[in-house]
């Protein structure tokens, strides 16, 4: 069967995607985690955390190549939190002090692959039409209405490696020289890589989150041509234009 690759255009205002987080602090890195992405197919196939059935599904979707380029840099952004806690009686018992982390103006090409029509199909579905509602990391940051961009005959880096940049016009025109693409080991075997706590094992909220480690490399690509570096055409806007003179 021939290798397809779903592409999908991760962009919003604010995105997380934290592998190391606990209660208090909850981390984003700086490009997606594959358990995320999988985490969000699940949820739009109708995988429920605690369901059974549920396990296979990810493992299986955790069998999907996986790979990321980084078309627009990210910003982190601090929000900072208080919570209180209460004990039985009423009285409070302690304040918490918690940060969390986002990326903003962040912007994404997520590749996802494989040579199972019927699994690339039900991805698609999955995005087309979710049963649950799909979140950049966190369930306040929905995905823009192009998060899907297509199937591509092929493999994740060679269609990342083609694929028109994504990035908005006002970051083309700012000076770039590489875009970073980062991937399961296994589809760059010659690149240098690193362990990341990225295989989801389990979402359940009962008995636990739990992801095994994951091997993912990185190379680096030249920046694309397209609206890089161009001038800033944008007229003077001109409030009072449209009043006229009397």
């Amino acid at each position: 069967m021939m290798l397809k690759t779903v592409l999908l255009k991760f962009s919003g205002p604010l995105q997380s995607w934290g592998t190391n987080s606990h209660f208090e602090t909850r981390h984003t890195d700086d490009h997606p985690s594959k358990s995320g992405v999988i985490g969000m197919i699940a949820a739009g196939l109708g995988c429920s955390r605690d369901d059974t059935e549920t396990l296979d599904r990810l493992d299986q979707l955790s069998g999907l190549g996986f790979a990321v380029r980084v078309d627009q840099t990210g910003q982190i952004l601090r929000d900072y939190h208080t919570a209180k806690k209460y004990k039985p009686n009423g009285d409070l018992e302690r304040t918490y002090v918690t940060n969390r982390y986002y990326l903003q103006d962040a912007i994404f090409l997520v590749a996802l692959s494989s040579d199972d029509d019927e699994l690339v199909k039900e991805v698609k579905e999955a995005v087309d039409r979710p049963y649950y509602q799909m979140f950049l990391g966190r369930r306040a940051l929905p995905p823009t209405a192009d998060l899907f961009q297509g199937i591509i005959d092929g493999d994740p880096i060679t269609a990342l490696k083609k694929y028109p940049w994504q990035a908005a016009e006002w970051y083309k025109r700012k000076p770039h020289k590489k875009i970073h693409i980062y991937a399961d080991a296994v589809l760059l075997s010659d690149a240098p890589s690193r362990i990341r706590n990225d295989k989801a094992v389990s979402f359940s909220q009962k008995k636990g989150r739990k992801f095994d480690p994951r091997r993912e490399a990185h190379i680096v690509i030249d920046a694309f041509s397209e609206g890089a570096n161009a001038p800033d055409r944008r007229e003077e806007h001109d409030a009072f234009g449209a009043i006229g003179e009397e």
